[in-house]
């Protein structure tokens, strides 16, 4: 949550909310609705870190809102993030630490592990391809990230068959 909101901040001055709104209206549904609490959290610590600065905005008819800019370290933040890979393979994922221990427990049948993930698979698949039709078309970005876990879902599920293949 952290880069993503000195991300939004580089754009321009915004309150807690503000932020919290545009990485919905960015996003989309399929993107997990981000928690104002932990928003706020994550500005008070970014603050203290000096990446962004606070200014408390009076107002007449509501309390007062806190208004925060990103600083240069910030923007330098920002700037180095984008130019970082993302380099995370998936060799920590759980359901094959499960199934590759399943064997070794005796508690667990690796093939109904793998038609249970497959089942859970195809829910999620279903799942996104309806929030891809109800969507905004303009959204390109909710778009493409749903494009991108569906694929990923697709290369799950042949992984899945291979591993299948594996234990048979």
């Amino acid at each position: 949550m952290r880069l993503p909101l000195l991300a939004l901040l580089v754009g321009g001055p915004a309150h807690g909310y503000e932020l919290k709104q545009a990485l919905e209206n960015l996003l989309g549904a399929a993107y997990p609705q981000p928690n104002v609490g932990q928003i706020y959290v994550t500005l008070g610590r970014l603050e203290k870190a000096g990446l962004i600065q606070g200014e408390d905005v009076e107002q007449s008819d509501r309390p007062n809102k806190r208004i925060y800019r990103i600083t240069a370290a910030g923007r330098e933040t920002v700037d180095a993030w984008f130019e970082q890979s993302t380099a995370e393979p998936r060799v920590r994922d759980e359901f094959f630490m499960k199934l590759a221990l399943a064997p070794y427990t005796g508690t667990a049948d690796p093939i109904a592990l793998i038609n249970k993930q497959r089942r859970q698979y195809l829910k999620t698949m279903r799942d996104l391809s309806k929030l891809a039709a109800a969507e905004d078309r303009g959204n390109k970005v909710a778009q493409l990230l749903i494009e991108g876990a569906m694929l990923h879902l697709q290369a799950d599920l042949d992984w899945l068959e291979r591993c299948q293949e594996e234990w048979e």
